[in-house]
């Protein structure tokens, strides 16, 4: 399991919100590059990125910033918030983002994702985010009536080469991830799962790594709060290999 930590954008700094609300936001840093460099050197093999001005808008607004975050960083980077289209999932991955992460358009426009999913196989993720096992789209601000596990299994057969699954009432809570519903959807789909949501201590660590297959798992206000050391959550799963 790879541990991951998160950098959330919002006008161009390094944010947290609580529960995905656009007017609870704590602004971490003003210098995001700094800020992944840092996480790099605590051993991060992977850094998951998101555009929250592209999440709520549905376009990408911080392009310029995750430019200089790629130029920064040898880590593999996947960037999500507001892609729903082919045109800007062409230009950050020509630009050198490893993965891309579709969220509401994986809901909403299923023949973009089977077309992006065609056009570059192996680089697309889905960000299935839930509330109570439903969907939620546009920035968390709609919940939809499908079943989370449903569209997991949807997507796998579109192409999709793996799923970031976040219970929306964890995350920034840092209340402990909810391991049911995750190991539910590691069982549901023979791809990648990676966790998000409500992971806060070495404990959460601990009890994700009892998860089977569980790809990775991302950390965001934890690692910021200092709840969670990012290079001891690192050296655990390692040692644990």
């Amino acid at each position: 399991m790879l541990i991951i930590p998160a950098i959330d954008l919002k006008d161009g700094l390094c944010v947290r919100l609580q529960q995905g609300k656009k007017d609870s936001v704590t602004i971490y840093s003003n210098d995001p590059s700094a800020t992944a460099r840092k996480w790099e050197a605590c051993g991060a093999k992977v850094l998951h990125v998101v555009d929250l001005d592209g999440a709520f808008t549905g376009s990408q607004k911080n392009i310029d910033v995750i430019m200089k975050i790629r130029k920064a960083v040898k880590m593999t980077l996947q960037v999500g918030g507001g892609i729903r289209n082919i045109a800007t999932v062409d230009k950050l991955l020509s630009a050198g983002i490893d993965r891309i992460i579709i969220g509401t358009s994986a809901v909403e426009d299923s023949a973009f994702l089977l077309d992006v999913c065609n056009k570059f196989p192996g680089k697309i993720l889905v960000g299935i985010d839930a509330k109570d096992g439903k969907v939620a789209v546009k920035g968390w601000e709609e919940v939809s009536s499908i079943e989370a596990k449903e569209l997991a299994k949807r997507i796998e057969t579109i192409g999709v080469s793996g799923i970031i699954y976040t219970d929306i009432s964890r995350d920034g809570m840092l209340t402990g991830p909810n391991i049911t519903a995750l190991q539910e959807m590691v069982s549901s789909v023979g791809i990648p799962v990676i966790a998000s949501g409500g992971i806060a201590t070495l404990e959460d660590i601990k009890n994700l790594l009892e998860i089977k297959k569980l790809w990775g798992a991302i950390t965001g206000k934890a690692i910021y709060s200092g709840s969670l050391d990012l290079k001891e959550a690192i050296k655990l799963v390692m040692s644990k290999e």
